[in-house]
Parts: C-alpha cells; structure tokens; sequence
C-alpha cells in the first residue's frame, strides 16, 4: 500500500511527508521540486490524471491551490482513483463548503460531492482559514484590512492540518466522514493583530471596511472587480459567526489539542501558507 502525496511542496504537503517519515509517494510538477522532500516522488500533473500513480490499495491525498482547472482537474483525479481502486481519498476543502459558495467555498463544494458520489472511501478535511497566512496580511503600515466585523474566526496552524491527513491515511479507513478542523479558540481580528503586534515587534490593528468599501479596497490591491466584492462578501459571511465555533477534532483524531495562535506565532518560520 502506497499513500499518494498531491500538492507535496505546499505547507500542508510538507508537514504531511514530515508526519509520514518519508513513506509517502509525491506528486511533483518538475523533478527540482521532488529532490528535497525527503520521500520519493513522482513527476505528474492534476491535470493529466493517469500521470498521478495509482495502484489498488494505495491511498491518495488530494490537495492544491486554486486554478481556474482546479474543479475539472480535481474531479477527473477522484475519478481515475476510482477507477484504479484507492483504499481512500482524503482531500483538504473548507468549513462549510457548498456548491454554490463563494470563491473557494464553492469551488472546494463542488469537489467534494464528487468525491462523495464516487464510491472511494473518503475523508473531507474541512479547516477555517489558516494561522499561516495572517502575518503577510500586515501591511507596511501595520493594517489588516477586512470586512468580518466583530465576528471571530478559530484560525488553524496548516500543520494541525497535515497530521490529522496523517492520522487517517496510516490506520484502517473508517466511514466516510467530514472533520472540520480549528484551532482551540477563535479570537476576534482585533485580538488577532495584537497577537501579531506582539510577535512582529510594531503596532498592529485590524481596519474592518463594510463590504462595498472592502471590494474597493481589494480591487485596487490587484484583485478583479467580482473577485474583490466575492472577497468581501465571504468575509462578512464569515464573520456572522459561522467560523466561530471552534471543535474538538484536532484532539480527537491525533491525541493532542491544536497549536494556538500565540503558539504558532512563537514557531513561525515563514509568513504565509499555500495549500
């Protein structure tokens, strides 16, 4: 039994080959990226399935950014795992994906009743937004823009993440099932930036913009217009609370409580995150 890496060289991929000890089997896009990660890989593409090597048995995690293929791409994968016969799938998607959602919500939403209409085994990682990514939203003048209001969100450290992937792809496969995964609390953003101020050594302060005023603000930072409102929008959905519960699975499924904020921050090594 194999277990299959895609998205390998992004931060929930890297961790995710650390937790195995190297026995995975890596998706790489170039050989250049394979030679540093510590495990054996493969040159393949998401999109070119049948270059994604799957053997009956073996156990794929599906993971990568978003690219304007990332639905067909994603799908077609799932498909060519089923047709192959993975022991499971286990794929990275977002709290409360929907079809129908906003920008990767509904991307994410799509992917994920296709996985679960295709007769593989599979495991749905739902995470809120990641620990990662918050220090590169300061900007040089020590702002966070958003439109979440006084909503709180329960931020997740990517690695948190990877070893509950890890967790379920070296036990027997369990029923399907989506874990939703946060952190063990959920600050609000002005509680946030003073966690940053702390550790960026400078002041830091949340600038909430009501949604119109937030897609302005996105746009003129280089996002199209209907990507910049859609950004907007899904802040303010995320700030009515949706994301603010926070949940046991971390614990649950690894042993351990997820890092906290001020954790993560104390072991940072690199401002932002990729999937």
């Amino acid at each position: 039994m194999t277990i299959v890496v895609t998205g390998a060289t992004g931060t929930i991929g890297r961790a995710l080959i650390a937790e195995l000890g190297g026995a995975a089997l890596a998706v790489v896009r170039r050989p250049e990226q394979g030679a540093d990660l510590g495990c054996a890989y493969v040159v393949g593409d998401l999109e070119r399935p049948e270059s994604v090597p799957i053997e009956p048995g073996d156990r794929l995690f599906l993971n990568s950014s978003i690219w304007p293929g990332f639905v067909a791409a994603h799908r077609a994968v799932i498909d060519h795992a089923a047709a192959r016969g993975a022991a499971q799938v286990v794929t990275v998607s977002v709290r409360g994906a929907t079809p129908d959602g906003l920008l990767a919500s509904g991307l994410h939403g799509q992917v994920d009743d296709h996985l679960r209409a295709s007769g593989v085994p599979w495991s749905i990682l739902a995470p809120v937004g990641f620990m990662q990514n918050l220090p590169g939203d300061v900007d040089e003048e020590g702002r966070i823009f958003g439109s979440y209001g006084p909503g709180p969100v329960g931020y997740i450290d990517a690695r948190d993440v990877a070893a509950v992937a890890a967790a379920l792809l070296t036990r027997p496969v369990g029923d399907d099932a989506t874990y939703e995964l946060t952190g063990p609390s959920a600050p609000t953003h002005d509680e946030i930036a003073a966690e940053l101020a702390g550790a960026l050594g400078r002041p830091v302060r949340y600038v909430d913009l009501p949604v119109e005023e937030g897609a302005e603000h996105f746009e003129k930072r280089g996002l199209p217009a209907p990507a910049a409102r859609d950004l907007a929008l899904l802040m303010a959905q995320v700030g009515d609370g949706r994301w603010a519960t926070t949940t046991t699975t971390v614990a649950d499924v690894v042993g351990r409580p997820p890092r906290s904020l001020r954790e993560f921050l104390e072991q940072a090594e690199s401002p932002t995150a990729r999937r």
